[in-house]
């Protein structure tokens, strides 16, 4: 059973955002083993330059790679990453399993992005729109396709 590991930086305040990713976490255990881990984010100022949000970032992404595993498929939510529609989204998970991978890692940043290094070191950079979301709705939206592809994988009906 492929393992799908989502890292995100900052926790999940808003209680309808929780019910939701429980509620897609539920769903997805019969197709896969999901392990979702919470990085700390750092305090952003309002008015903070392009040093200190790179200060930001790599702070950041030192507590995101203690969690990446060194034999995972690394996909990095950025802006200007690939876009799928959902049917090349399942399609490249399944082509992972079929490969021989075994656990997908997909990385969240927080308000200000992720790191040169975390972007540079992944293995692929996804986006799922030129619209910018808040980063704690992005880990529901992203639930949602990760299941949404595993029922296409299946042969399942969803929604189109």
């Amino acid at each position: 059973m492929m393992k799908i590991k989502i890292l995100s930086v900052g926790k999940i305040k808003e209680p309808f955002m929780r019910e939701a990713i429980a509620e897609y976490s539920k769903r997805l255990s019969k197709y896969c083993t999901l392990e979702i881990c919470e990085v700390d984010d750092e305090k952003t100022p309002d008015n903070a330059g392009e040093k200190a949000n790179e200060r930001i970032r790599a702070a950041e992404a030192e507590r995101l790679k203690k969690l990446i595993p060194d034999d995972a498929y690394v996909v990095a939510l950025a802006i200007g990453g690939r876009e799928y529609t959902s049917v090349e989204f399942a399609d490249g998970i399944d082509r992972l399993g079929i490969d021989g991978v075994s656990q997908i890692v997909f990385i969240i940043g927080g308000s200000i992005g992720l790191s040169e290094e975390i972007l540079e070191n992944a293995d692929e950079r996804m986006s799922f729109s030129r619209l910018t979301f808040p980063h704690q709705l992005m880990r529901v939206i992203l639930l949602e396709q990760i299941y949404r592809a595993f029922r296409i994988i299946k042969g399942e009906p969803y929604h189109k």
